[in-house]
């Protein structure tokens, strides 16, 4: 039986999907510039049915899940000038997640979609006991925080054709990666644009546009990635 719960802390309102209540590897999932919405729990369900708990965090507060795009945008925005208060909110959303009943604590993975790849790729950069963490067309650019080493086993999905991430900023996180001595592989898709995962990405004058077959392939290359870190 599916179990989906709203779980609240410190004003923050997430979600907790898992097939039953006994304690599973848990997947963080963090979403894209809108917050939590039905994307994110529908990666989440699909998650839950192959034996995790997954757990959809919210990084803006309660009181800004499902408001319009410009607001989530500023939210955005205020987080990505605070690198440091943003990796306080990762964290956070890591600790409250190890300590939910579905949840094996010592067996936890994350992954992010757009702004959520971030999301990931900051946790494991914050030196955090995170088996592994993927980043689904997330932006790549480190914070201006201390360098710590990273633990974390890393995989990262990106669209050639981003106009957000251009090679660059693809091969300073290789080298960013190579540095700090992290396990990492990256998979870039050609022809493929941001947010390459969300049917209802459509605006390709502005290089963002759903692609079904690197959609599949980045999923289907997760869940190996996924059973490999979480055994």
């Amino acid at each position: 039986m599916m179990i989906e719960r709203e779980v609240e802390s410190g004003g923050f309102e997430h979600m907790l999907v898992s097939e039953g209540p006994r304690p599973r590897p848990a997947v963080l999932v963090f979403p894209t510039i809108m917050g939590r919405t039905e994307l994110e729990l529908g990666f989440a369900r699909r998650l839950a049915e192959s034996g995790y708990a997954a757990f959809v965090a919210d990084l803006y507060g309660r009181a800004h899940v499902g408001r319009p795009r410009e607001e989530c945008r500023g939210l955005m925005m205020e987080l990505l000038g605070d690198r440091a208060l943003l990796r306080a909110r990762l964290l956070a959303v890591l600790e409250t997640a190890r300590g939910q009943p579905e949840v094996e604590p010592e067996r936890v993975a994350a992954i992010g979609f757009c702004f959520g790849g971030l999301c990931a790729l900051d946790l494991a950069r914050s030196g955090a006991d995170v088996a592994g963490v993927a980043s689904f067309h997330g932006l790549l650019k480190p914070p201006p925080l201390a360098a710590s080493p990273i633990a974390s086993r890393i995989i990262v999905f990106h669209g050639w054709d981003d106009p957000m991430v251009p090679p660059a900023d693809v091969e300073a996180l290789a080298k960013e990666l190579a540095e700090a001595g992290a396990d990492w592989q990256i998979h870039a898709y050609g022809g493929v644009m941001h947010g390459f995962t969300n049917p209802r990405a459509a605006d390709p004058a502005a290089g963002i546009l759903y692609d079904a077959r690197a959609a599949r392939r980045s999923w289907a290359s997760l869940e190996p990635f996924l059973q490999e870190c979480l055994a």
